[in-house]
Order: structure tokens, then C-alpha cells, then sequence
């Protein structure tokens, strides 16, 4: 079986969160918490918060061994751009781009 979290609009881009989701792809969910716990990034902290949420789902679903569970995907896609303009000289001006993400991460059971 499998369960599903994600979190929508975070706000950091996706390039910096995607080297934290390789690190914790097909670990065990435990052992993917008990390693970004101890990672000083502000990305750590936002993929540990998605993978509890999935663990929470799969709490609540039913699911019969919560510590058998894999995270089978983790997957960061961009989301959309906040712009801003910068002032610059001599009347010009800079586009300020803050970017968002959207983090999704899947348990599943060791079996499949």
C-alpha cells in the first residue's frame, strides 16, 4: 500500500531541496528521519516535516507495520515564481524572481 504527502507552495526552490530527496529515496522512513534530523538546512527541515505527514497518513490509514516503510519517491517539482522589481540605475530596473516548490514523497512497504 501505499501513502501519500506533499506540501504545496514551499518556499524554497527546488534546487536546493532536490539533493536532500536523492539522500532519503528508497531508505527506510526511520532511518530517512533519523538522517535529516541531524542535517543543518533549512531544506532538511522541510522534507523531515512532508515525510512525518506521510508517516501520520499511514498511522490513520491502518497501515499494519509503520516501521516496514520505504520512502519510494520523494520528488521535488518547481512551482510558480513571486516577481519583484529591483531598482537599478539609470532608470532600469531587475527582475527579482522568488521561487516555490512543490515536495511530494511516497511510503510504500518493503515487499513491493
Amino acid at each position: 500500500m501505499e501513502y501519500k504527502a506533499k506540501h504545496r507552495f514551499a518556499d524554497m526552490s527546488a534546487r536546493k531541496i532536490r539533493p536532500f530527496a536523492t539522500l532519503v529515496r528508497g531508505r527506510a522512513a526511520d532511518e530517512a528521519l533519523e538522517l535529516l534530523r541531524y542535517l543543518p538546512n533549512k531544506s532538511a527541515r522541510l522534507l523531515e516535516q512532508v515525510i512525518k505527514s506521510a508517516l501520520g497518513n499511514a498511522e490513520d490509514r491502518g497501515a499494519r507495520a509503520i516501521d516496514d516503510l520505504v520512502v519510494s519517491e520523494a520528488r521535488v517539482d518547481g512551482g510558480p515564481f513571486m516577481k519583484r522589481i529591483m531598482p537599478r540605475a539609470r532608470g532600469t530596473a531587475y527582475q527579482i524572481k522568488r521561487r516555490y516548490s512543490h515536495i511530494h514523497v511516497t511510503l510504500s512497504d518493503m515487499e513491493e
